[in-house]
Order: C-alpha cells, then sequence, then structure tokens
C-alpha cells in the first residue's frame, strides 16, 4: 500500500506541475501546442495515480504507471539536453534550463518511475489456479478427471 501511495504521489506532482504550466505554452507550436501536451500529460499522469490507488495489485496498472512516468522524464531530459527541433506536428519544446517546477517535476518523475516499476515486479503475473499455493494438491483447473 505503501508503494501504491508514493507511486500515485509522485504522479499527481507531475499532473500539477504540467497543468499549472499548460497555459503558459499554448503560444509553443502551431499545429499542437506545447500547453496541449502539458494538458494529456496531466490527464495521463492523475490517471495513472487514480489507478495505481484504485487496483494496485494489477500488473498493467503499473506498467501503464511506469510508461507515463518514464516517458515524462525522458522528454524533459530529451528537450533539456537536445535541441531536437519540431518533430511532425509536435512543437520544438527545447528549454536548456532547470527551474523548480520542472525540477520538481523531473524528481517526480524519475520517483514514479523506479516505483511503479518495482510495483510491477513484485506483483508478478497472475497464476493459473492449479499453480496457486492454496489450492490442494490435485485440484486441476480442468476438474482432475481424465
Amino acid at each position: 500500500m505503501l508503494l501504491q501511495v508514493v507511486t500515485a504521489a509522485a504522479l499527481a506532482v507531475n499532473a500539477y506541475v504540467h497543468a499549472d504550466l499548460a497555459a503558459a505554452y499554448d503560444p509553443v507550436g502551431q499545429q499542437i501546442s506545447q500547453g496541449t501536451l502539458f494538458r494529456l500529460e496531466a490527464a495521463a499522469a492523475s490517471l495513472a495515480a487514480l489507478l495505481v490507488l484504485l487496483f494496485g495489485r494489477r500488473r498493467p496498472v503499473w506498467a501503464f504507471a511506469f510508461l507515463v512516468s518514464v516517458s515524462a522524464l525522458g522528454a524533459a531530459l530529451l528537450y533539456r539536453y537536445v535541441n531536437v527541433g519540431p518533430l511532425g506536428p509536435l512543437p520544438n519544446m527545447y528549454e536548456p534550463a532547470w527551474w523548480p517546477q520542472k525540477t520538481a517535476s523531473a524528481i517526480a518523475e524519475a520517483l514514479g518511475a523506479v516505483t511503479s516499476l518495482v510495483g510491477f515486479w513484485i506483483t508478478g503475473p497472475p497464476r493459473p489456479p492449479s499453480t496457486r499455493a492454496d489450492a490442494p494438491p490435485g485440484d486441476e483447473v480442468d476438474g482432475g478427471g481424465g
């Protein structure tokens, strides 16, 4: 449960920062603005946080949380250190500086990536009923008959 709360909190910070900054980045871009991308990131992070809290025993939830966190961190690092330029309809989001909100978001994204990966590992894949530890010997899925 602690892992779920920490992961959800990291995703919430990510969501808050992106939602808070979205309006300031609306002028950046022509077809798709950076503000729109920030709103989409905020929505994805919010959804991931909610899913982790509600369904944290399911592996796909942890995978989704990891993808949201690691993609946001990857974009922040890429556009901080590399001037990629515009990519198709995406604007040039190069910003060669760190400042408090960007740093907080990057730290939260890194934390969310690590904790969601741990959550994915410890959740493990679902086991068939015949391999469960609590299943009595000979209790097969097909009824044990032949």
